[in-house]
Order: structure tokens, then C-alpha cells, then sequence
């Protein structure tokens, strides 16, 4: 079966070309044209991945993204926004509130489905990736590949798709610096020029979630990111 699309979007004619564009590339999709409708149909078909407007009318797409991170159902949907909001700012304020990815218009269909088909393959490889070991475990964190599960002091940990690989690519290479350009190319799974930032936000959002074991992951000035070998 196709991956299912939900794009939410209330421009018609940028509402068409998406929905073209993902539809020729063998996905099913479905259309919203407000936030509410978008996190209505949302909780009901679970889609695999949604393609999210900041420009909304009545809830827009941050407080939407916001929405969908915090509800059990949709939490775990990769999100890529996909908007005319170009400045720094508004992209870090989406990658934070849980988005996988960020697209500004106008934008190239074909990137669109690019970045669409990069989502959906890391989302699928973290959840069924038999080849992976069973558990990973180091100090208080426990990563299960397979299973698409990390806990922390036995809390389990609430983690996005991207999060999810992101730390498990730090743990998998623990004792070892990672640059921003390593990680984007291993994590996001092509280049993205000019966009580290992307990388340091999904660190800080990841150390927020680690809470008092924040520090298990280094910052190395000028270069990158390291998960310690030395914890407590």
C-alpha cells in the first residue's frame, strides 16, 4: 500500500501543484484547507506523513504542529512544513515544536518529493530495522532499533522520528565527534547547504527530553556533537 499524504494548505492553487506533485510520485493523498480540519482528519487516518502551511486561517500551523505533537494519536507523524515564511526564526520555531523538515515557497515539486521520500524512509527504517541490535544500552539510556524505543532511567522517551535517529546515530558512534555535516548527511540523508542550524535544534530539543542526563551529549566548539562514553 502507498504511503498516505495529508497536505494542509489554504492556498488552491498551491493546494493543487502539492497535491499533483505528491500524487505522480505514487502516494495517496488527502487535503485539508484549516488547521482544525487538518488535525481532525489527522487523529482519523493517521496518515504517514504530513505536509503542514504556517499561514493557516483560524489555527495556524505552528499551534497545529504544536497540537500534533502533544496527542497520543498523531505524535508520531513526521511533519514537513511547507511555507512562505522564509526567515530563520520561523524555522527554528518549527523544528522545535517537533517538525521533521522545512520547505519555503516557492519551492520545487521535486525537492518537495525528495525531502517527503527521505522522511518516510527513516521513519520506516527506525521502526523495522531487524538488523539492528536488540538493545543498545549505555549508562542510563536504553535504545531498542527495532522497536523504535528509547527509555531513560526507565522513562520511556517521547521522540520524533528524526529524534529518534539522531540519537541513536550519536550512541551507535558514542566516543566519537560528529560535525553538522555528518549528521545531516547520515540523519536527514542528503545535504542541506547553510542549514547546521537544523542540527542544533533537533540537539537542543533532544537535551530538553534528557533532562537532568542532558550532558550526555557533548558539544565539541566548532566542530560538532559527541555522546560521551562516560556517564554516571
Amino acid at each position: 500500500m502507498s504511503a498516505r499524504i495529508l497536505i494542509v494548505e489554504d492556498e488552491p492553487d498551491i493546494l493543487e501543484l502539492t497535491a499533483y506533485s505528491i500524487a505522480q510520485a505514487g502516494f495517496a493523498v488527502e487535503e485539508a484547507t484549516d488547521g482544525e480540519t487538518g488535525l481532525k482528519k489527522a487523529a482519523q487516518i493517521q496518515p504517514d506523513l504530513i505536509v503542514l502551511d504556517l499561514m493557516l486561517p483560524g489555527i495556524d500551523g505552528f499551534e497545529v504542529c504544536r497540537l500534533l505533537k502533544q496527542a497520543e494519536a498523531t505524535r508520531a507523524i513526521p511533519v514537513l512544513m511547507l511555507t512562505s515564511r522564509a526567515e530563520e526564526v520561523d524555522r527554528i520555531v518549527g523544528l522545535e515544536l517537533g517538525a521533521d523538515d522545512y520547505v519555503t515557497k516557492p519551492f520545487s515539486p521535486r525537492e518537495l518529493v525528495l525531502r517527503i521520500k527521505a522522511i518516510l524512509r527513516r521513519s520506516q527504517e527506525d521502526r523495522g530495522d531487524q538488523r539492528q541490535p536488540d538493545t543498545i544500552s549505555v549508562g542510563p539510556l536504553s535504545i531498542e532499533p527495532a522497536a523504535f524505543r528509547a527509555t531513560l532511567r526507565g522513562r520511556p522517551l517521547e521522540l520524533t522520528a528524526t529524534e529518534f535517529k539522531l540519537l541513536l546515530t550519536l550512541v551507535q558512534r558514542r566516543g566519537r565527534v560528529q560535525t553538522r555535516q555528518e549528521l545531516l548527511e547520515t540523519v536527514w540523508e542528503y545535504q542541506y547547504e547553510g542549514y547546521a542550524r537544523t542540527v542544533d535544534t533537533h540537539v537542543r530539543r533532544l537535551r530538553e527530553k534528557l533532562g537532568q542526563d542532558a550532558a550526555l551529549i557533548e558539544t565539541v566548539r566548532g566542530i560538532g556533537y559527541r555522546f560521551t562514553r562516560e556517564v554516571d
